[in-house]
C-alpha cells in the first residue's frame, strides 16, 4: 500500500476545465430531502418531546437526484433516470431538480408508489429527528421496462454512467445487468455507489465505491483498513476494475489490479456528513470522464467531499469552491 501522489492545482484545473463539455447519465434511487427549520421553546404537554416552531423549510434533491445536482453544479450536462410517485413529494422533487438545473425528462412516475422523502427537523442548528416516507419494493413490470429503456437511451448520449443505489428498488439486477453490459459495449465507464441488497450485482463496473460499513456488512467480516491487503479479497470478489472504499475522516482506499493506494482524509471542519457519498460519486465520475486517471479522480473527489461536509444538510460543490480549496491549501 502506498500514499496517493499529490494532485497539483494546475492539473486539477486542467481536468475541471473539461467538465462543461461532459454528458453524464445518472441512474438510481431518487429522493426528496426536506428540511423543516425552526427553534425549540418548550416541551410538549402531550409527551416529553420538544415542540419545534418551524420558521423555514427547504427541499433539495437527494440520493441519485443529489448526484445529478452535483454533476450539474460542476457544469456538466446530466441525464437523470429514476422513479417518483404520483404525489406531492414527486412534484416537489421535480421542482427541486429543475431548480438545480437537472432535467426530469427521464424521471418516470409510478402511481401508488410513494416518492422516497426524508424530512429532517432541525432546531438551533441540530437535527432533532428524521421522518422517512418510502418503499423499498423493487420496480417491476412495465415500470421496470420503462426506466431500463430510459437508462439505455441515456447511454447513447453520455461520457460516463453513474449508478446510485440506496436499496429503494430502482436498481434491481434486471436493470443493472443489461445497462452495465451496454455500457461496456459502448466503452462508457461505470461508477457504482452500492448499498446492501444487491452488493454483488455490479460485476463489470469501472469503479465500485462502497463505504467501509457497507463493505464489512456485505463480506460478513471485519476489515482493518491499515492492513496492507485489507481490501484485496473484496476486490477479487466484486468483478470491478477498481474498488474505491470511502473511510470517512480517514479518506479513501483505492484498490486496483496491481496495488492499493491510500488517499488521506481532507482536513476540513465537519458540519454534516449527509450527501458526502453522493458528492464523491459525482466527482469521481466527472473526473474520469474528463480524462483523469483513477487516482487523480479519487483525489479530486476527496477534496470535494471535504467541502461538502462543511455545509449544512445535503449540498453540492462547485468547481469554483474546489479550486478555492486548493488555493487555501
Amino acid at each position: 500500500m502506498r500514499d496517493a501522489r499529490p494532485l497539483s492545482r494546475a492539473r486539477a484545473a486542467e481536468i475541471i476545465a473539461r467538465f462543461a463539455s461532459l454528458r453524464v447519465a445518472v441512474v438510481g434511487d431518487l429522493m426528496l430531502d426536506r428540511y423543516l427549520i425552526g427553534d425549540i421553546e418548550r416541551i410538549s404537554p402531550e409527551a416529553p418531546v420538544p415542540v419545534v416552531h418551524v420558521s423555514d423549510r427547504r427541499d433539495a434533491p437527494g440520493g441519485a437526484a443529489n448526484v445529478a445536482a452535483n454533476v450539474s453544479a460542476a457544469g456538466a450536462r446530466c441525464h437523470l433516470v429514476g422513479v417518483v410517485g404520483d404525489d406531492a413529494g414527486g412534484s416537489a422533487l421535480r421542482e427541486a431538480l429543475r431548480a438545480s438545473g437537472v432535467s426530469d425528462a427521464r424521471v418516470h412516475t409510478v402511481p401508488a408508489r410513494p416518492t422516497t422523502t426524508k424530512t429532517r427537523v432541525v432546531a438551533r442548528g441540530q437535527q432533532v429527528c428524521r421522518v422517512d416516507e418510502e418503499t423499498d419494493r423493487p420496480i417491476d413490470g412495465d415500470h421496470l421496462a420503462r426506466i431500463t429503456a430510459h437508462a439505455l437511451a441515456a447511454l447513447e448520449d453520455c461520457d460516463i454512467l453513474l449508478l446510485e443505489d440506496y436499496d429503494k428498488g430502482a436498481l434491481p439486477p434486471a436493470l443493472v445487468t443489461p445497462v452495465i453490459a451496454a455500457a461496456r459495449v459502448r466503452k462508457v465507464p461505470v461508477v457504482v455507489d452500492p448499498k446492501y441488497r444487491h452488493f454483488f450485482a455490479y460485476s463489470g463496473a469501472t469503479v465500485f465505491k462502497p463505504n467501509q460499513r457497507e463493505l464489512v456488512a456485505a463480506l460478513g467480516a471485519a476489515i482493518d483498513p491499515a492492513a496492507p491487503d485489507a481490501f484485496r479479497s473484496a476486490y477479487r470478489r466484486l468483478g470491478a476494475d477498481h474498488l474505491l472504499v470511502t473511510l470517512g475522516a480517514e479518506g479513501m482506499a483505492l484498490v486496483g489490479r496491481d496495488e492499493t493506494v491510500r488517499v488521506p482524509g481532507a482536513r476540513r471542519a465537519v458540519y454534516d456528513v449527509s450527501g458526502a457519498g453522493d458528492t464523491v460519486t459525482a466527482w469521481v465520475g466527472l473526473a474520469l470522464a474528463a480524462g483523469a486517471a483513477i487516482e487523480e479522480a479519487a483525489l479530486l473527489a476527496n477534496v470535494a467531499a471535504g467541502i461538502e461536509v462543511g455545509k449544512p444538510g445535503v449540498a453540492t460543490v462547485s468547481v469554483e469552491e474546489l479550486l478555492a480549496a486548493y488555493d487555501a491549501g
